[in-house]
């Protein structure tokens, strides 16, 4: 649990992992963008578990970069998660026209861990054991599942696109840069071979 909060090289490190994973991915800046973008918008979404699947498919849909999409997903961890559960159930309880306060992310963990709970008691059920308890599953999908995913579509979106509209020129001068490095390296390498020829033609004149 502390690792899932607090990953051992620090958040810093872990992003600037990810951030340097992002930029030399071999794909054009508008691809693997458009990859991150989709992994950051899936992120909104009560899919836990299933993000990397999530993104993957919408990154195929607008032909970005899958493993950009899967690195993107990270965005959504332990310290943004609740701010982006807050933002979509928000804008979900104002869609679904729901009354009172929007639930915190600590109702929501719980919310989703009795939805768990009831679905195995359902499926024991099934083979004879105890009563079934779909009636919590039905609550979950309409008072919560429901609003959080059509409410974290708009703040998804708008994240995203910023998201995309941000790294496509720094993932572009990224590649300019290494290109450049990589032009002067075989350039300086083909300069010393040939003052090495030349050496040696020199030597064998002698």
């Amino acid at each position: 649990m502390r690792d899932a909060l607090y990953p051992p090289t620090g958040w810093r490190r872990a992003v600037e992992y990810f951030a340097h994973r992002l930029k030399r991915l071999p794909d054009s800046p508008h691809k693997i963008a458009l990859g991150f973008a989709c992994g950051v918008f899936v992120s909104f979404s009560p899919f836990f578990g299933l993000h990397f699947v999530y993104a993957a498919l919408c990154a195929l849909v607008v032909r970005g970069n899958v493993l950009a999409a899967c690195i993107g997903t990270f965005v959504g961890n332990p310290l943004t998660f609740p701010f982006m559960a807050t933002s979509a159930l928000t804008v979900g309880g104002y869609l679904f026209n729901m009354k009172g306060e929007p639930k915190s992310f600590a109702a929501l963990t719980d919310a989703f861990f009795g939805a768990f709970s009831g679905l195995w008691q359902s499926m024991l059920s099934l083979v004879g054991y105890g009563e079934p308890a779909w009636e919590k599953l039905a609550t979950f999908w309409s008072e919560l599942f429901m609003p959080y995913w059509v409410g974290g579509l708009l703040p998804g979106f708008i994240t995203a696109a910023a998201v995309y509209f941000l790294a496509r020129p720094l993932i572009a001068a990224y590649q300019t840069r290494r290109k450049s490095r990589v032009l002067a390296r075989a350039q300086e390498e083909l300069r010393r071979k040939a003052a090495a020829r030349r050496s040696g033609l020199a030597q064998g004149r002698s």
